[in-house]
């Protein structure tokens, strides 16, 4: 990945941006004049889960584009968020259909509060600035903490049983997430503080300091939420307008245990295909996916599929989910590193991957052959 995001960048004018669970592409964003994010627990940054953007889609009727501001489903993309957080790590089962509504429900009161509604100008506020000029600012958006508040508010005025169950699972959960509480996962509650920049050649965001078991997952799918508003939105659905991007998810198999962010992944696929930004999906845990049906249609429906050396263990799960061969089959458990087998479409090539000196710099983790390279 890292060979083809230096190549596409540099001979292609493709801007790649990575979700980075392992810290491995710091080291690319420097090589290549990028920008590398780091989102920690004691780090600045923060990812506002609320930021909406406006978008530009083609008229059906006129083939025109136009601007929109689709509201429903940023709610839709929030909600799932906050359902994955107050599941947390354990999936308690005390998330059910009823607190989904009351999330769903909250989410689009917090925008209709500062009057955001599909109207692309709701998004702002004008204002006139020193020398009497009319002057357009985008508004400040919800946060988690000021969601949180509504949601307290909301759970005095509803006595009924039910809902109070909910309201005093939902304000017990999800204060671990509230900068207010100094909770300890509060770095999504916020505005955000900083913006993703078209032009990038390389743009990592680096979880990798955050907790395996449940922290980066959840970071993965509010980036994921994130990168869609300020990334992949800011493609025309006019090819002939739109930059060609590529998002990358790697260490994907951490989503699979959260049904939402499988969701969103799967929804992100689509809906980003239309835009002219490809979705690079990564993992070395086949059987994660194969275990997951609903998780498989993010690959299959996928046109263009790398599989490197493959394990004894696996390679059945492979060879049936894509219809493998016996030959490519049993060539993925005897090949060398670098050796691939590339499918598009119908077509199949086994293809070598072999990084330049240059590029041999940020492609090896391993510093002792990195050393020895240097030396000879």
């Amino acid at each position: 990945m890292k060979t083809l995001i230096s190549r596409s960048s540099v001979l292609m004018g493709i801007e790649s941006l990575a979700l980075d669970a392992e810290g491995e592409y710091g080291i690319v964003a420097e090589s290549l004049g990028g920008i590398n994010v780091v989102l920690s627990p004691n780090s600045k940054t923060v990812i506002n889960i609320f930021d909406i953007e406006l978008e530009t889609v083609k008229d059906e009727i006129t083939g025109k584009d136009r601007i929109v501001l689709n509201v429903e489903n940023k709610v839709e993309d929030v909600t799932q968020a906050l359902v994955t957080m107050a599941r947390g790590s354990t999936r308690s089962e005390d998330v059910t259909e009823l607190t989904k509504q009351i999330i769903a429900e909250t989410v689009a009161e917090e925008y209709a509060a500062i009057g955001i509604t599909n109207d692309p100008s709701s998004l702002y506020e004008t204002s006139m600035d020193k020398r009497n000029i009319l002057a357009k600012d985008k508004k400040q958006m919800p946060t988690i903490g000021s969601w949180y508040r509504r949601l307290q508010k909301k759970a005095q005025e509803n006595k009924t049983a039910d809902y109070q169950f909910q309201y005093s699972y939902l304000l017990k959960v999800m204060k671990q997430y509230i900068r207010e509480y100094d909770g300890q996962m509060a770095y999504f509650d916020g505005q955000s503080t900083f913006e993703l920049l078209d032009g990038a050649p390389f743009i990592n965001l680096d979880i990798s300091q955050l907790e395996e078991r449940f922290a980066r997952p959840l970071a993965q799918q509010i980036l994921l939420s994130w990168i869609w508003e300020k990334y992949v939105k800011k493609n025309s659905e006019d090819r002939t307008k739109a930059g060609r991007k590529r998002v990358i998810v790697d260490e994907a198999w951490m989503l699979l245990p959260y049904p939402e962010a499988v969701d969103f992944l799967n929804t992100m696929a689509r809906r980003a295909r239309k835009r002219n930004v490809s979705l690079a999906i990564i993992s070395q845990r086949f059987q994660d996916f194969y275990e997951k049906p609903e998780a498989q249609a993010v690959l299959t429906s996928s046109d263009t599929k790398l599989f490197l050396a493959q394990d004894k263990s696996e390679i059945q799960y492979v060879k049936e989910v894509f219809k493998l061969s016996d030959g490519e089959s049993d060539f993925l458990i005897t090949c060398t590193k670098g050796e691939g087998l590339l499918k598009v479409g119908a077509d199949t090539a086994i293809l070598q991957i072999t990084p330049t000196a240059k590029e041999f710099e940020f492609v090896e983790t391993n510093l002792n052959k990195l050393v020895k390279r240097r030396r000879n």
